[in-house]
């Protein structure tokens, strides 16, 4: 049987892709939340893990590389009615859109990102992305990658984000839970997915994680910062899954609301005569 959200598009991830555990987890969670396709807008870049919306049937806009954050962000102000994913890759996500993630833990939008982590830039052939470990050694980087990795979940919590959570798409049914905590979570939701490439990475695989993965027991309290900060700096032979950080304070949805006194934003009429009026006032 069919998923609601199957999309005809061929899939054109390498065999054996960690985007694949993704896509199933995404999949899924949508639909167990009983979510239609035109109620789903899912935003993404450019890479390999940008190419996700066009194998789901819903609402999606494919942009430019780093972008889709501010995309989504204006997506869900605009029609806050709307479920808004915005995914992509670890390269495109706090790379080329590092400056647009930084600020979106600012200013909490009610929007969930979804973050491929596969700590290599997969579609441009394997150079090394923010997240890639130090010394890695790729095709660009023969001589090791210099750089120290950037750690998006300390990040985001030491600015106070929404909600933080880490999946692996080794394990489709315990991402797709994290996922749907994510889904129904008001505020900013991130999801840093790790998820092995299976021609470029060699050292990041699927056994290697499967080898250092646990999940966060019942007794975890993802409401205490400092703890949370401590877990997301846990790397190497251990390696924490789950909702790592949450506290929900006010969306920037609401703070745009609060302050006109239309409902949706999508509702307002646009006079055209005035905005052409003013347009003129601009350069004359």
């Amino acid at each position: 049987m069919g998923n609601l959200f199957d999309s005809q598009v061929e899939i054109a991830w390498c065999p054996g892709c960690g985007n694949f555990g993704i896509l199933k987890a995404l999949k899924g969670a949508l639909t167990e939340l009983g979510f239609s396709p035109e109620e789903v807008v899912l935003v993404s870049g450019i890479g390999q893990a940008a190419k996700l919306p066009h194998y789901i049937a819903a609402n999606v806009f494919n942009g430019l590389h780093g972008r889709s954050i501010p995309v989504a962000l204006a997506v869900k102000t605009v029609n806050p009615r709307l479920l808004v994913i915005a995914e992509s890759g670890d390269g495109c996500m706090y790379g080329e859109g590092g400056n647009h993630f930084l600020h979106a833990l600012r200013r909490n939008p009610d929007i969930t990102v979804i973050v491929h982590n596969n700590q290599v830039y997969g579609l441009t052939k394997g150079q090394a992305s923010p997240t890639s470990e130090e010394g890695f050694v790729s095709k660009a980087q023969p001589w090791g990658n210099l750089s120290l990795p950037l750690n998006p979940l300390s990040l985001a919590i030491s600015q106070d984000a929404s909600f933080v959570a880490r999946g692996f798409s080794g394990d489709v049914d315990k991402l797709k839970e994290i996922i749907k905590e994510a889904l129904t979570w008001r505020g900013f939701s991130l999801i840093d997915v790790l998820q092995p490439c299976v021609t470029f990475n060699r050292v990041n695989t699927f056994a290697w994680y499967k080898e250092r993965v646990y999940y966060l027991d019942d007794s975890y309290q993802p409401e205490d910062r400092i703890k949370a900060l401590e877990k997301s700096l846990e790397w190497g032979d251990k390696i924490p899954l789950g909702v790592i950080y949450q506290h929900q304070r006010p969306t920037f949805q609401d703070k745009i609301y609060s302050q006109i006194e239309e409902e949706d934003l999508i509702y307002r009429g646009v006079n055209f005569d005035d905005l052409f009026s003013r347009g003129l006032r601009l350069f004359t």
